[in-house]
């Protein structure tokens, strides 16, 4: 089976070539980066700070996992009463993909994970914003292959936001169908 990567150079790049009539293979779209992020505010909020940091360590070690790359942590900009939010404190993840690591993650993600994700009908292309970005939301991590079930102690929702160099969203989902996520009718 060839590779995600392959796919898209052999066989994505004419069909939008020819599908949307580009003349140059350089103009036609293409993913630049995947961002994987979760939030664990609400989990730590109104917490000890060892409680706190083994909730972080947790959720960070597992988007780790997934990703294939060490997370960066998201301090909040400003205290906010109503949600017992206080300035700098940690409260998410984030990991940004690019080049290979990008396109193993992926592959896993359209063939591994979505498959395995509970009650899965397909993408919804409302998800897809006016500039060809796809984002997708899990409420729980574990439909990912890296994570053990059986092992698991907390359960965290995600998000994965694929960018592309799209001008518009049609372009953008012309491009996800034909690299093969499978989307609603």
């Amino acid at each position: 089976m060839e590779s995600l990567k392959e796919k898209y150079k052999k066989e994505v790049i004419p069909a939008m070539m020819q599908k949307l009539g580009y003349k140059n293979p350089m103009a036609v779209p293409s993913i630049k980066k995947v961002v994987l992020n979760s939030s664990f505010g609400k989990d730590v909020v109104g917490k000890s700070a060892s409680e706190r940091e083994k909730i972080q360590k947790l959720i960070t070690q597992d988007l780790s996992l997934i990703a294939g790359q060490a997370t960066n942590l998201v301090k909040s900009k400003k205290s906010i009463a109503g949600f017992k939010l206080r300035e700098g404190l940690e409260i998410a993840a984030v990991v940004t993909l690019r080049k290979q690591r990008m396109w193993d993650f992926l592959e896993r993600f359209i063939y591994l994970s979505l498959p395995r994700s509970r009650d899965f009908k397909g993408l919804d292309p409302k998800s897809i914003d006016r500039n060809g970005n796809f984002s997708i939301g899990f409420k729980e991590h574990i439909s990912f292959p890296e994570i053990f079930t059986e092992k698991e102690k907390t359960i965290f929702g995600l998000e994965i936001t694929v960018v592309t160099n799209a001008k518009s969203k049609e372009e953008g989902l012309e491009l996800y169908k034909l690299m093969g996520f499978p989307m609603k009718d």
